[in-house]
């Protein structure tokens, strides 16, 4: 089969287009022809050998992939060859062909596109458990969405609203990025590359700040979120995409009895029951109409490398997808 992997770490150059052994099942897996992939920032830290756990090479990046099953393993009772499926995998995903595990599969619905659900493994995953589960929000409470026309920024502003915050305040880096989030349901709208952001969320909400608000950014934008926050307020860490770790003083938290959460999907993988049942919530989202997904552009497997420049270029708004 064609496959995307890397032999080194480095720019997106290192990702080469190439023939590879279709993968072997086990007793609990299927194998799915691959119809849509998701490419995500994890990707890229992956190539360049900082992801959060390591990478070993060679390697074929990818961890979200739609399609259909092909081929079941002996002992696999939940699905059939020909179910339409979504999955969030460790690796593999840029490729024809990937193993899954049954239990960390999910149905598609008749009524949902593959480009779609593959936007949702990762990010809408990601967007769902950093609200309910991790950030607890509450109805009618004030919400703080960075980077809200990306991947999981677009989708949370639309889940928020779905829960029934009763603010949301996003933050983007244009205009044009800012107007699609009010498209999506965002109350208040900030430039955070604009100097007082922080004190502009402050004015927004009468003073008192949010109740809870996603980071992913980390360094200064961690310390000026940290300030928008309510007494009782959640800031939950997703990510560090400037690359810089801030630092935080366990004291500044004690005043206005605060939290900073931390947040790894991973995690939540551990649980099936959680993980499937959310799973099925959002796909039902989009079944319904509820919830909209922006596919910020669909591209051949082989044009990888290209894509991860789009991708951290910052020039693009919602989910690239590969289509091999």
């Amino acid at each position: 089969m064609k496959a995307i992997r890397f032999d080194e770490y480095g720019g997106p150059d290192v990702l080469k287009f190439m023939d590879v052994d279709q993968p072997e099942i086990g007793n609990h897996e299927v194998l799915v022809k691959v119809k849509a992939i998701g490419v995500n920032y994890a990707d890229t830290a992956r190539r360049e050998g900082k992801y959060v756990v390591p990478t070993d090479l060679p390697f074929i990046p990818g961890a979200e992939i739609a399609g259909e099953i092909v081929s079941v393993g002996k002992d696999v009772t939940r699905f059939k060859p020909g179910a339409r499926v979504v999955s969030l995998i460790e690796s593999g995903g840029y490729a024809e062909y990937a193993k899954v595990h049954e239990m960390v599969l999910a149905p598609i619905p008749d009524g949902v596109a593959f480009t779609d659900a593959v936007a949702l493994p990762l990010q809408g995953q990601t967007a769902y458990h950093i609200l309910k589960t991790m950030g607890r929000l509450e109805k009618g409470e004030t919400v703080l969405v960075h980077a809200a026309a990306g991947g999981v920024g677009a989708i949370s502003v639309q889940l928020a609203k779905i829960f029934g915050a009763g603010k949301i305040i996003a933050t983007a880096s244009s205009d044009e990025k800012l107007a699609h989030a009010k498209e999506l349901g965002a109350d208040h709208l900030i430039n955070y590359t604009e100097d007082g952001w922080e004190l502009k969320v402050r004015e927004l909400t009468g003073g008192k700040g949010v109740n809870v608000a996603l980071e992913m950014v980390g360094g200064d934008i961690f310390n000026k979120t940290l300030k928008c926050l309510a007494p009782f307020g959640r800031l939950v860490i997703f990510g560090a995409a400037s690359g810089e770790q801030a630092q935080l003083y366990a004291g500044q938290l004690m005043r206005r009895n605060q939290s900073v959460i931390g947040f790894f999907l991973p995690q939540i993988m551990q649980n099936p029951k959680l993980y499937q049942s959310s799973f099925e919530e959002l796909l039902s989202y989009i079944n319904d109409g509820k919830l909209k997904l922006t596919i910020g552009g669909t591209y051949q497997l082989e044009d990888a490398a290209e894509v991860h420049r789009l991708l951290q270029g910052r020039k693009t708004m919602g989910k690239l997808v590969l289509l091999p």
